[in-house]
């Protein structure tokens, strides 16, 4: 591929990469070229993507990993990096949404469910890819991505999502902080801001015609989102090309917070 964006040889991690958004991205990137290791923690949905990636002639680990458990994160990530030799590229993507509530009836269970997955999850996930690409980096081979799975929830106000607004909110501040941090080691950090996807998470939303006859119009582009549309973005944020771009939140929405 031309500008920088061939993938060969490198190894992509994608948390919840099993299906939605997470398998769009580990589609595109096995498509140009690299080896992807996915986690999820449903064995036989991790088993189908295993498949449908293998078709791309790539090396494809899958991994049953719950993000939300720091010790399984360590364990999936030391056994991902014994068996493909290196992560080069880390998509903090697990999560989940929030049971529609009003925030005054918003249980604290509820609340810290959220915040373990979305929250506690990516920060296991990216510390866990931190120490690897410093530990390279020390070994004079630097170099290395980490991406955030925010939301446009993050920036537009989400009501009855509390939960899961503030979860993606702190994403976008962490990966700012990570991305001054981490560049002394030739690392980038970068967040992604999907609107809405037609993905299993929003799948009871978009088929209620109240809802889509209230959300669609206000999309510009007056479709939803597929998980197809941010195997690009994945691709670009992994490649060289991107080398110099660091620090930023890819809002990928059809215009729907600018509207």
């Amino acid at each position: 591929m031309a500008n920088g964006l061939d993938l060969g040889g490198r190894v992509a991690l994608v948390t919840g990469g099993n299906g939605g958004i997470g398998l769009g991205m580990a589609e595109g990137m096995a498509a140009a070229g690299a080896d992807v290791v996915i986690w999820g923690s449903n064995a036989q949905k991790n088993s189908a993507a295993e498949e449908k990636l293998r078709g791309y002639g790539k090396r494809v680990l899958a991994q049953r990993c719950d993000v939300a458990d720091e010790g399984q994160v360590d364990a999936c990530f030391a056994e991902a990096v014994k068996k493909m030799g290196r992560i080069d590229a880390c998509f903090a993507n697990a999560g989940v949404s929030q049971a529609r509530s009003s925030f005054h009836e918003l249980s604290t269970q509820e609340w810290r469910r959220v915040l373990s997955v979305n929250l506690d999850g990516a920060f296991f996930t990216l510390r866990a890819a931190a120490r690897h690409m410093v530990e390279r980096a020390s070994k004079g081979d630097k170099g290395g991505r980490l991406v955030g799975m925010a939301s446009s929830a993050a920036i537009h106000g989400a009501q009855r999502a509390q939960s899961y607004a503030a979860s993606k909110g702190a994403m976008v501040s962490m990966i700012r902080a990570l991305a001054v941090e981490m560049a002394r080691y030739g690392v980038t950090a970068n967040s992604i801001l999907p609107g809405w996807i037609e993905t299993e998470m929003t799948a009871r939303g978009i088929a209620d015609e109240k809802f889509a006859g209230a959300v669609l119009p206000r999309i510009p582009l007056r479709r939803w989102g597929t998980r197809h549309d941010f195997a690009g973005v994945a691709v670009y944020l992994a490649s060289d090309a991107s080398s110099y771009h660091t620090g930023d939140s890819f809002v990928i929405d059809g215009a729907y917070t600018i509207f």
